[in-house]
């Protein structure tokens, strides 16, 4: 790099730098890349970074989604051409396979993970965890790719190359990064934190995100007010939630206005100031007299982030309701659809988008009624339920996530949730035995504070069933063998015991 470029070049992430520069020339001398990507909103965010990046530099590549990496897919990516191969938001805990295809000379890896790395080295991985930066509260898959694209920027000498899709520093890049952030759960009522914080500052000045404090509810974009409120999971209000007519009797106790000019019913961004201020005072008020938990209302504002080159009352506008939208792609397996509007296109891929997501909110509401319906196991120290073949295996973490504190399940105890593996590319119809059983698990912030570490719960306790696992402190995942299922209940509550005692 030359002197010059230093001196004009910030990084994101300072710490980070030095490795990021070195995956990204990596990349940039490569013919080729094949990218291997997660399948869920951090992992297609990624995915789409990685790839703009690449373009923008002018190397060929191709892009592959995986609902989990295991030994079989990264054979099947060895067998391929590419001497090149981009991990994005997984890679670091399958490092002791891929550096045995490394070593046999099958490709190159270059990993930018955020997941707990296994213990093995290799030149190209650039994973926060690395640095002393937390990968499952301050920095995702999503922005460790786009410092990687940073460094790609930087990388490139001349700023005047003739490239159609080239972009001066890949800047513009930082909303994605920040959609990932959220849909991997690293927001929360203060917004996004440590490193994450870097790149929103990033994103605020190339004018590609926008923040602001207001109410944290699901669909201020996209849902008119009464059903705003009507359809809340964040927190259930008794008279609102759940009632198109108590809503609209709450709303117009605010003195509030909730039709326009038409009729028809204003969406959250068509209120003033003040309206706003008088139904979020308003929900206060009801949350307290209803004696909703102080944690949850605090919860009800929040930092907000916003994409304002999206249309407003788009699910592109708001970022939560952006990643929601990768997520219902990702987790039907159609990833290609959700990576084309990471891309750009607002027409066939982002009508198909909501399609999927109309299905992915009907699946998740009946996933969540289904466990109010069958209630949960409580052991000593964590509490299970087993969807078997009721909750698809992708989305049970996160009907697990939303039921976590809602009624009788205890917000206090981390909760794991058990469903059939489906095995799309072996499945005969020969035989309906079903071997693997996936697993989910989630918890709260206050938890992992308390010691608390999901990842090591879900990878110990998997690995002692003759299976593996891992993920972050506050979501992890596993797949064991089905008949070990109440062997793995036991030692995971062993863990959590030990953890948190």
């Amino acid at each position: 790099m030359s002197e010059s470029k230093q001196t004009e070049f910030n990084p994101p992430i300072e710490t980070l730098q030095p490795k990021a520069e070195e995956c990204a020339q990596r990349l940039l001398d490569a013919e080729d890349v094949f990218l291997a990507s997660h399948i869920d909103a951090d992992g297609i965010a990624a995915a789409s970074i990685a790839s703009q990046a690449l373009s923008a530099a002018g190397v060929k590549h191709n892009i592959n989604f995986y609902k989990q990496l295991d030994e079989d897919h990264i054979s099947s990516i060895a067998a391929t051409d590419h001497e090149t191969v981009l991990f994005t938001d997984f890679g670091s805990g399958q490092l002791d396979i891929i550096a045995d295809y490394e070593a046999d000379g099958a490709f190159t890896p270059v990993i930018s993970d955020h997941h707990e790395p296994a213990d093995v080295e290799t030149q190209y991985h650039l994973n926060p965890i690395l640095f002393g930066i937390s990968g499952s509260s301050e920095l995702s898959g999503a922005g460790t790719t786009y410092c990687l694209a940073r460094a790609m920027s930087a990388l490139q000498d001349d700023p005047e190359i003739d490239h159609p899709t080239r972009r001066a520093d890949n800047k513009d890049l930082a909303g994605m990064a920040i959609v990932g952030a959220i849909g991997d759960m690293q927001g929360g009522d203060s917004g996004v934190q440590g490193a994450n914080t870097k790149i929103v500052a990033e994103g605020v000045e190339a004018d590609v995100l926008e923040t602001n404090t207001d109410l944290t509810l699901y669909g201020k974009q996209t849902r008119p007010v009464p059903k705003l409120l009507e359809y809340s999971t964040d927190i259930r209000l008794p008279g609102i939630t759940g009632s198109e007519s108590g809503a609209i009797e709450f709303l117009n106790a605010q003195d509030v206005d909730i039709t326009d000019d038409d009729g028809d019913w204003k969406h959250w961004v068509d209120l003033t100031t003040d309206e706003k201020q008088s139904i979020t005072s308003g929900l206060i008020n009801v949350a307290i007299e209803s004696g909703v938990p102080s944690s949850r209302i605090d919860n009800l504002i929040g930092e907000n982030y916003t994409l304002p080159n999206e249309p407003e009352k788009t699910h592109l506008r708001n970022v939560g309701e952006f990643s929601t939208l990768l997520n219902s792609t990702g987790r039907y397996e159609k990833c290609d659809v959700g990576l084309a509007v990471c891309m750009g296109d607002r027409n066939e891929a982002y009508t198909a988008a909501k399609t999927l997501l109309q299905n992915h909110q009907k699946n998740i509401s009946q996933g969540i009624e289904w466990v109010a319906d069958e209630g949960v196991t409580k052991e000593s120290h964590i509490q299970w339920f087993d969807a078997g073949d009721q909750i698809k295996e992708t989305i049970v973490g996160i009907i697990a996530g939303m039921a976590l504190g809602e009624g009788s399940i205890d917000q206090h105890t981390p909760i794991i949730a058990f469903a059939e593996k489906s095995d799309d590319e072996s499945d005969s119809g020969e035989d309906d035995t079903i071997d693997e059983v996936k697993i989910s698990s989630r918890a709260t912030r206050k938890l992992t504070r308390q010691g608390l570490d999901l990842s090591i719960v879900m990878k110990e306790a998997s690995q002692h069933c003759g299976g593996d696992g891992g993920g972050h402190d506050i979501a992890a995942g596993a797949t064991i063998p089905a008949e070990n299922q109440a062997e793995f209940v036991e030692k995971a509550n062993e863990i959590v015991k030990e953890q948190t005692s």
